[in-house]
C-alpha cells in the first residue's frame, strides 16, 4: 500500500468523522426548533430554559467543526472536490449555528409572553410554521448526506411556504393591535417570532443551495423563490 493511498485514507476518514459531526449537529437544532415552538405554544417555561440551555453545546460543536476542517485543509491539502466539501461542512455548520441562534431567542420570547394574557391561536399557528421549517432543515441535511441535489432543490422551493407562512402571520397580528390596543405588547413579540422562524428557513434554504453546489459544482443560478413579503417598519 503506497504511502498516498495512506493518507487518502485518513484523509477520507477525516471527513467522515467531521461530516457525521456535522449531521450530529443538525439533529440538535432540529430539536431545539421543535422544542421552542412546543414551550411557547404550551407556555413551558422549564422547556423554554432548557433550549437556551443547550445552545451552548451548539455552539461549541460549530467551533469543533470549523476547528477540524481548518486542520484537514492545514495537513491534508485537499483536492479541488475535497476542499468543496470542507468549505461546505463550514458553511452549513454556520447556518445551523445561526438557527439555533433563532430558536433560542424563540424560547426567550416565550418566558416574557408566559407572562402576559397569550393571542389564542398564535402559539399553534408559530409552531405548524416551526415544524414546516424543521422538516426542511431535515432535508436539507438527508441532501448533504446523499448528495441529493433533487431533494435540495425541492427544499429551496419549500422556503417560499415559510415566507406565505409568515405573512399570514404578520397581517393577523397587525389585525390584533388594531382592534386591541392591549394586544400590542404579546403582538410584538410573537412577530419577533414569526421573523426568527422564517429567517430559519432562509438558512435552511442556504444549506440546501450549499448542497446543490456541492453536487453541480455550481450555485443555483436562478434568484430564490420569494413571495411578496410584508415589510414592517423597523428591523425584528
Amino acid at each position: 500500500m503506497t504511502s498516498e493511498h495512506h493518507i487518502a485514507s485518513a484523509f477520507d476518514r477525516d471527513l467522515e468523522a467531521v461530516q457525521a459531526l456535522v449531521v450530529r449537529m443538525g439533529g440538535m437544532v432540529e430539536a431545539a426548533i421543535l422544542d421552542a415552538a412546543q414551550a411557547l405554544d404550551a407556555r413551558d417555561e422549564d422547556l423554554a430554559e432548557e433550549v437556551r440551555r443547550r445552545d451552548a453545546a451548539i455552539d461549541a460543536l460549530e467551533q469543533q467543526i470549523n476547528e477540524e476542517s481548518a486542520r484537514l485543509i492545514a495537513l491534508r491539502s485537499p483536492t479541488a472536490s475535497d476542499l468543496r466539501v470542507v468549505l461546505a461542512v463550514m458553511k452549513i455548520a454556520g447556518n445551523l449555528e445561526r438557527v439555533g441562534d433563532y430558536a433560542k431567542n424563540m424560547a426567550k420570547r416565550g418566558h416574557v409572553l408566559a407572562q402576559i394574557p397569550a393571542i389564542e391561536g398564535s402559539g399553534g399557528a408559530i409552531r405548524r410554521m416551526a415544524r414546516t421549517v424543521e422538516a426542511m432543515l431535515r432535508d436539507a441535511i438527508d441532501a448533504f448526506i446523499a448528495r441529493d441535489a433533487a431533494l435540495a432543490a425541492e427544499v429551496r422551493a419549500r422556503d417560499l411556504d415559510v415566507d406565505q407562512m409568515y405573512n399570514a402571520l404578520f397581517r393577523e397580528f397587525l389585525t390584533y393591535m388594531l382592534e386591541d390596543p392591549r394586544s400590542i405588547t404579546a403582538c410584538m413579540h410573537l412577530h419577533f417570532i414569526a421573523k426568527n422562524v422564517e429567517r430559519m428557513g432562509d438558512h435552511a434554504t442556504s444549506i440546501a443551495e450549499q448542497v446543490i453546489y456541492l453536487v453541480e459544482g455550481h450555485l443555483p443560478q436562478d434568484a430564490r423563490p420569494k413571495t411578496d413579503s410584508v415589510q414592517p417598519p423597523g428591523k425584528a
